[in-house]
């Protein structure tokens, strides 16, 4: 990767773009620490009819050229149309297009096929790509965390940062490891500076990432975090009180067996908290030896 050091400007827009500014508030500077806030300067108005300014010209013609090329906001028909652009559509019926899209998928390839040409969510245009899954699709047991970090945003595949060799560990000590499990997320694009995804993001992904958990049809869905829990598993308490207990989940053509846990990211701030990790793996070896 080049180095922009030697570039303070430059530096400088790549910090906000890693930080998830995308978008300017204003073309001039403002200093919001003055005592009296700058009057705006106004636009000069055209001298006659049908004349214009230079720069009442370009704000014009600035104006009509965006509204010009501004797409009208259309949804996918039967998931092989992509949505213009997520800011026309509401949350409510780019979720519905989701919904229609996913249930078209009739296998794994085909649902990241409809995923990739899928624009209904903000976050595909802030992230670098799409990260879909890792490991078996074919395992008897699957891990669905909330949302991919900067690292997974840049190989395009989750659990491959810090949290990701902490899961790697973990699955090792239940003699598991990356060809033996399937790993997805509710969100699979990366939401800016590694914030939380808003719950309309969530539900707009919904429906794929149950689509993928029907189509890889595991034994045991095991929910990483509290999020994961709460959106997959409809429960609305904290992660300390459903970790370790055993839920069903409905796949859409049968039932499984169905545990939260705490997130890799999380044991990583709170060591502590491994051991209560380490009896939640314990059970679920134990559920897959059955």
């Amino acid at each position: 990767m080049t180095s922009n050091r030697g570039n303070p400007a430059r530096a400088l827009i790549d910090f906000y773009l890693e930080a998830g500014v995308d978008a300017l508030v204003g073309e001039e500077p403002m200093d919001r620490f003055a005592d009296e806030a700058p009057t705006a300067r106004p636009v000069p108005l055209a001298g006659k009819l049908g004349e214009q300014s230079s720069s009442g010209g370009m704000l014009a013609e600035r104006t009509a050229a965006r509204r010009s090329k501004t797409p009208s906001p259309t949804l996918p028909l039967k998931g092989s149309e992509a949505v213009p652009s997520a800011a026309l559509v509401a949350p409510d019926a780019a979720a519905m297009a989701a919904r229609e899209a996913a249930k078209t998928a009739e296998t794994l390839e085909e649902l990241r096929a409809i995923l990739d040409r899928f624009e209904g969510c903000a976050l595909k245009a802030t992230a670098t790509q799409l990260v879909f899954a890792d490991g078996n699709p074919e395992a008897r047991v699957m891990f669905v965390g909330e949302a991919p970090g900067r690292d997974e945003d840049i190989e395009g595949l989750p659990f491959v940062g810090r949290s990701g060799k902490l899961l790697d560990r973990m699955l090792t000590a239940i003699g598991l490891d990356r060809a033996q499990v399937y790993i997805a997320n509710i969100v699979p694009w990366r939401p800016p500076g590694n914030r939380t995804p808003t719950p309309q993001e969530s539900q707009i992904c919904l429906p794929f990432i149950l689509r993928q958990i029907e189509l890889a049809d595991p034994d045991i869905l095991v929910c990483l975090g509290g999020p994961s829990a709460q959106t997959l598993l409809g429960i609305k308490d904290g992660i300390t009180k459903t970790r370790g207990r055993w839920f069903t989940f409905d796949t859409g053509t049968r039932q499984i067996r169905a545990m939260p846990t705490f997130h890799p990211a999380f044991l990583l701030r709170s060591p502590l908290q491994k051991r209560f990790a380490w009896r939640d793996l314990l059970a679920i070896k134990k559920a897959l030896g059955a």
